[in-house]
């Protein structure tokens, strides 16, 4: 298909052509967390199954996207937005804590977030894998997103003398594998831990990357 079809204009129903597109679009992204993140996956999912799961037609899917991979790339974004928000969150509140405090707070947020439906995981670490060089670009750029956020922490509890100081981003970047690697393992089963055991060992880690052997700064 060369393009989406044309949106409909005008008010209909009490509501503009923006809100029945938006409606239109959480219903389809909805359908795709329940079929791309459970079954059968995006890779079995057909345009009509989604629409049909949508309660909306293969004529409204097109007004709303070019194909299921825009779906997916849509629903990617969507999900990394939930656990940043989470994320920002926590680091908001927990502030004024000391970093030890501060960490475990935001990888709880985080994890919780990502963890608190299991379609969210597969989406994130599973089907999102291998489907296109343009997904893989997004992909690896969300997750450049994720070592920016560790690095800005990093930077700033070495501003207040609580980790030493240096460039992070090879160590982040290092460090983001760990976290999604043991979130996905312990969301299927393979991790014999609770997630507050998990996320105490993330901090542990992360912990261990800010202030190393030898290091002179503050407790």
């Amino acid at each position: 298909m060369a393009g989406r079809l044309k949106q409909p204009t005008g008010r209909y129903g009490g509501r503009t052509a923006e809100e029945r597109q938006a409606e239109r679009r959480r219903r389809f992204l909805e359908a795709a967390l329940q079929l791309f993140g459970d079954s059968p996956g995006f890779r079995s999912t057909t345009v009509a199954a989604l629409s049909e799961a949508a309660g909306l037609s293969t004529r409204q899917f097109y007004e709303e996207f070019r194909t299921l991979e825009d779906v997916l790339a849509a629903l990617h974004l969507q999900v990394n937005d939930w656990a940043e928000e989470a994320a920002l969150k926590a680091l908001a509140d927990a502030e004024e804590l000391p970093l030890a405090e501060r960490a475990t707070a935001i990888f709880r947020a985080y994890a919780a977030n990502v963890t608190s439906d299991p379609r969210r995981i597969r989406i994130t670490f599973v089907e999102i894998i291998g489907v296109s060089p343009r997904l893989e670009e997004q992909r690896l750029a969300r997750r450049a997103r994720w070592v920016d956020f560790i690095c800005a922490a990093a930077a700033a509890a070495a501003a207040r003398g609580e980790a030493a100081p240096r460039d992070y981003r090879i160590a982040a970047t290092a460090f983001i594998g760990s976290v999604n690697g043991l979130l996905h393992d312990w969301s299927a089963g393979w991790v014999d831990a609770t997630l507050d055991e998990a996320v105490e060992e993330l901090v542990r880690q992360l912990l261990g990357i800010l202030r190393p052997a030898g290091w002179g700064g503050a407790g």
